[in-house]
């Protein structure tokens, strides 16, 4: 165990965690949009900036989501200097995306009502935080979406920009990962619909012939059946219809 001080607080927490978790375990409240449970730290959003003094006595700014708690470390979650700061990204955010919920909500929470830069268009909510295409990698094992080109034209997309990925099988993990809602997935009869950023994909449905319930696109169940080793046929009624 590691001994730490959080905004006063001495702490104990786990050794090889991050200061965002400790926080976290400590109903110490440090904002953050890309921080994912699920994925490895990314430090993507910036938002997680706190100050930290180390044992040794050196002093700097460090993203709390990537940075491992470490004994007699004290660290301030929320001092004049970091409420600058997050304010700016802030104001860059709504700058780079003023149509996403989620960052005027936050943005609201923390004293940001307007942005003093330009706001752009054809963003479509995403920050490039690549939750989606890490989900798609480190959870699904797919890799069917990426982040491409450099500077300000990088965008997120499937392989050529095209609505298409071969490896795409239509599970919508990238949706449920995206911390500002820039992907959206819908379902509709038989047929389900991923939009991206830039990018639109449909997949057909496959239809329980118990419940008549359209229930998972037909792309996973093959990929599922084949990862597992299980016949395809195991995957003919949706699960609540299963004996």
């Amino acid at each position: 165990m590691v001994k730490l001080t959080i905004n006063g607080r001495k702490i104990t927490a786990e050794a090889g965690i991050t200061l965002l978790d400790a926080a976290k375990a400590n109903n110490i409240y440090i904002p953050t949009l890309c921080a994912n449970e699920s994925l490895a730290p990314y430090g993507a959003c910036r938002l997680c900036l706190v100050e930290i003094k180390t044992a040794k006595g050196r002093e700097r700014l460090v993203t709390s989501c990537i940075y491992l708690v470490e004994e007699g470390l004290t660290v301030q979650t929320n001092t004049e200097r970091i409420q600058k700061i997050r304010r700016m990204l802030l104001e860059l955010l709504l700058a780079r995306c003023p149509d996403s919920e989620e960052i005027q909500e936050l943005a609201k929470k923390l004293g940001v009502a307007k942005t003093r830069f330009v706001k752009q268009s054809g963003n479509n909510k995403c920050i490039l935080c690549a939750n989606c295409a890490r989900t798609c990698e480190e959870v699904v094992g797919v890799a069917a979406i990426s982040l491409s080109k450099r500077g300000v034209d990088r965008e997120l997309t499937t392989p050529f920009g095209e609505d298409f990925s071969e490896v795409c099988i239509g599970c919508g993990s990238c949706s449920y990962s995206c911390p500002t809602g820039a992907i959206t997935m819908t379902d509709k009869k038989d047929t389900r619909v991923i939009n991206w950023p830039h990018n639109t994909m449909e997949f057909k449905l496959r239809k329980c012939p118990k419940c008549g319930q359209y229930w998972a696109p037909e792309k996973q169940i093959e990929y599922i059946a084949k990862i597992s080793g299980t016949p395809l046929t195991d995957y003919d009624t949706c699960s609540d219809c299963r004996d």
